[in-house]
């Protein structure tokens, strides 16, 4: 088994705390660590998941090169010339790690929380069994799954066969009939109130060959990539004819309709962290966040806290008060009385910009 974290994206729904230059997976948002560096922590050295630096690869745009190479010396980084979403980062670890094709390779985002770490790596190890053949399919493609509490329009549904129950009753697994990448609002409560249905968590667990040959079967990257894979230039034309895709989108829907998909569920304490409700929420801070665009208006009531950048300086302040911004401004409705946290934060990532 091998680990390949994918550490790219925006994170816009957590301007102007997160930017294009130092995107969500590269700050200290829970304590002194980066997401990033949690990431490789909760898989690296320990007795029940035995895999060790060596074994860990992160994917990441080439402007991030330095940022990865400061918080994790010696990692092994695989460098997109520019971010192209998630198919193509996976289609260029498949071709450039070098593992047998029969060895599993796990893929994680790098900006997610885990509340409970060991669970965790014991649901990994149990998937990754699923990974070498399950419900009568060879090698299929395995996600984790999930328990939807509320009817979110920002994640991906899985829709499992309930009429096919695995062995591992523990695990929760079972083949997956659809795959359904963020509905509309409608939709989403209809498949809430679905049995078993599950958020996509963005965790896939994958033999090298299965990976590689739904890639082949759904997608032209392999036949793109793979001859220009090992030279910048390129390899940066060929980046230069994508199209930004999800793997979900590219992949994963398609495998899903053809009865190759696999969905194991897991209950581990999962926040994806991606708006400022979430981040406050982790940071034990009850509020609703929003961002409020360049020249938009929005209101601060005498219970919110406003996050904006002033002069390049984050800052936070209290309301009530009225917003237009030069630049994006987020507002943390009702956590006023979780301002120390929100300071603490905003203290941790100002002092690492100070030293990047």
């Amino acid at each position: 088994m091998y680990v390949v974290i994918l550490a790219g994206g925006g994170g816009t729904r957590l301007w102007p705390l997160s930017r294009p230059e130092t995107p969500k997976p590269f700050l200290p948002l829970l304590d002194d660590r980066s997401l990033l560096q949690r990431t490789v922590d909760r898989v690296v050295d320990h007795p029940e998941f035995p895999l060790g630096l060596d074994d860990v690869t992160v994917v990441t745009d080439r402007r991030y090169l330095g940022i990865v190479g400061d918080q994790l010396p010696g990692i092994r980084v695989i460098a997109e010339p520019a971010g192209r979403n998630t198919t193509a980062a996976i289609a260029l670890a498949t071709i450039l790690i070098d593992r047998p094709d029969d060895e599993v390779m796990v893929v994680l985002p790098a900006d997610h929380l885990i509340g409970r770490e060991d669970e965790f790596r014991r649901v990994l190890v149990a998937a990754a069994g699923l990974a070498g053949g399950a419900f009568g399919v060879d090698a299929p493609l395995v996600t984790l799954g999930i328990k939807v509490d509320r009817a979110a329009t920002e994640y991906g549904y899985l829709i499992p066969d309930l009429d096919v129950q695995g062995e591992d009753g523990a695990l929760g697994a079972h083949p997956l009939r659809a795959f359904e990448e963020k509905p509309g609002r409608d939709r989403a409560a209809a498949l809430q109130a679905e049995p078993g249905v599950a958020w996509n968590a963005g965790i896939f667990l994958w033999q090298r060959m299965a990976i590689r040959a739904a890639l082949e079967r759904y997608t032209g990257l392999m036949t793109l990539l793979e001859p220009v894979a090992r030279s910048d230039a390129g390899l940066a034309a060929a980046y230069d004819q994508l199209r930004p895709i999800s793997i979900d989108h590219a992949v994963m829907e398609s495998a899903a309709s053809d009865r190759r998909v696999v969905m194991a569920a897991m209950e581990a304490g999962w926040n994806d962290l991606g708006s400022w409700g979430a981040l406050a929420g982790a940071l034990g801070v009850s509020a609703d966040g929003l961002v409020v665009q360049p020249h938009e208006t929005a209101e601060a009531g005498p219970r919110d806290l406003i996050v904006e950048r002033v002069d390049g300086q984050l800052a936070v302040s209290s309301g009530p008060r009225g917003i237009l911004a030069p630049t994006p401004t987020a507002v943390l409705r009702g956590a006023l009385a979780g301002r120390p946290a929100v300071e603490a934060l905003i203290d941790r990532v100002t002092r690492w910009e100070e030293r990047s």
